[in-house]
């Protein structure tokens, strides 16, 4: 029995609520246009065996080596055992059968990931989901557990609701914990747990929040808790990069104020002055989707393709709905030869900008540059679109990678 719809009638929660209480088994797809990704889960009498997600895939093998928990040496005496030695046991039991690996850790490991990949998804309110029902056929060889459907959905509320707690003192994950200075009157020891020793040795200055979470193969939610409770007991601080290290550059800078700065010194065509501006901005206000949209027009500008596309990805995944992010992101995407990845973005541009009057006359404007001359009005189209897709064509056939204005 195949179960399908849109998230914006049955939200992904009471999906995931429906596959447990009704104990099924299968695999359902949630897909979402505007974040560009898309996550699989599967599922067996109603709890969850495996997930992955398009946006951030941790085969086993490789999350088991950055996070160091075994040597390059085990994983590559695993596989060959796998497929040279036709050894039909999964990956992460041969590594456990050699020492490599510890039975809990192998467990804890596969956890993470299932749990990562579902409070993604939790998180979306917009998309398409599909379940179709049947043994799942999908699911790696690596080891397989079972968590209850609703113990995730309990834990994704719950995160929700520490999240706003922790916020206060983490503002974003680019804070940056540091030890805390001695206090003279202090005695006695530190009473900590294992995790927060492990998290006080990751601690070096220098390392934000994702860093840590990255090194220790944690979730993001785990750290920025830890580092909160580590906070409140006095061990350490936590300091903003964006307010204590700011060169030349008053600590009280507002992000509009050096908005403002970096779209005058691109409109002068001043690009290094405006790349050096726009990441003090990006230093002060990392998640601002405005801010890596400002980048990545700045990076076309320059003639850096590739790390436009990257700065405008990086927009659209903060606001999938930055109207303006997508119709850069095409002119990035044919700056690099990408042409049909670049007629997506405008036809995702065209579907947002529908009723955006400015963003009709701005993408009219983009198109009259690109012929190094100014459009009569009578050569307005309505269908904007089709003026991006005919500069690609032009682009395609003369072998340029030039691009339109950056304009936003």
């Amino acid at each position: 029995m195949a179960i399908e719809g849109p998230l914006r009638e049955l939200g992904i929660h009471d999906v995931f609520q429906l596959l447990d209480l009704s104990r099924k088994t299968g695999v359902l797809r949630v897909t979402s246009e505007l974040r560009h990704n898309a996550g699989t889960i599967s599922f067996e009498g109603g709890a969850i065996i495996f997930a992955e997600i398009r946006s951030n895939p941790h085969p086993l093998g490789a999350l088991l080596l950055r996070t160091g928990k075994i040597s390059e040496a085990d994983l590559e005496r695993a596989r060959d055992m796998q497929q040279r030695q036709g050894d039909g046991r999964r990956l992460g039991e041969i590594l456990v059968s050699l020492g490599a690996l510890t039975p809990r850790e192998l467990e804890r490991q596969l956890r993470f990931q299932i749990e990562e990949v579902v409070f993604e998804v939790m998180s979306w309110r917009e998309g398409y989901f599909s379940f179709s029902e049947g043994t799942p056929t999908e699911v790696p060889t690596d080891a397989v557990v079972r968590i209850p459907t609703e113990a995730l959905l309990m834990e994704g509320a719950r995160r929700i609701d520490e999240w706003s707690r922790i916020e206060g003192r983490i503002p974003h994950l680019g804070v940056v914990p540091m030890l805390a200075p001695p206090q003279e009157a202090s005695e006695g020891e530190l009473d900590l747990l294992p995790p927060e020793w492990e998290m006080l040795a990751m601690i070096n200055g220098v390392r934000d929040v994702r860093a840590i979470a990255s090194e220790l193969g944690r979730s993001d939610f785990e750290v920025a808790k830890t580092l909160f409770g580590l906070e409140s007991a006095g061990v350490i601080v936590l300091a903003d990069p964006g307010t204590t290290k700011r060169e030349r550059t008053t600590l009280a800078a507002d992000l509009a104020e050096l908005v403002a700065r970096a779209e005058d010194a691109l409109a002068r065509r001043d690009l290094e002055e405006a790349r050096g501006v726009a990441e003090q901005a990006a230093g002060v206000h990392p998640h601002d989707p405005a801010v890596h949209l400002l980048l990545g027009r700045i990076a076309l500008a320059s003639g850096r393709g590739a790390d436009a596309v990257e700065e405008l990805r990086r927009a659209l995944r903060l606001d999938p709905l930055a109207v303006a992010a997508h119709r850069v992101l095409g002119y990035a995407l044919a700056a690099t030869g990408r042409f049909g990845e670049a007629v997506e973005q405008w036809d995702q541009w065209e579907r947002l900008a529908a009723r955006s009057e400015t963003e009709l006359a701005q993408v009219d404007g983009d198109a009259c540059l690109t012929r190094s001359r100014p459009c009569p009005p009578s050569s307005r189209r309505t269908r904007t679109v089709s003026s991006s897709c005919g500069w690609v064509s032009s682009c395609a056939r003369r072998g340029s990678s030039t691009s339109p204005t950056a304009s936003p």
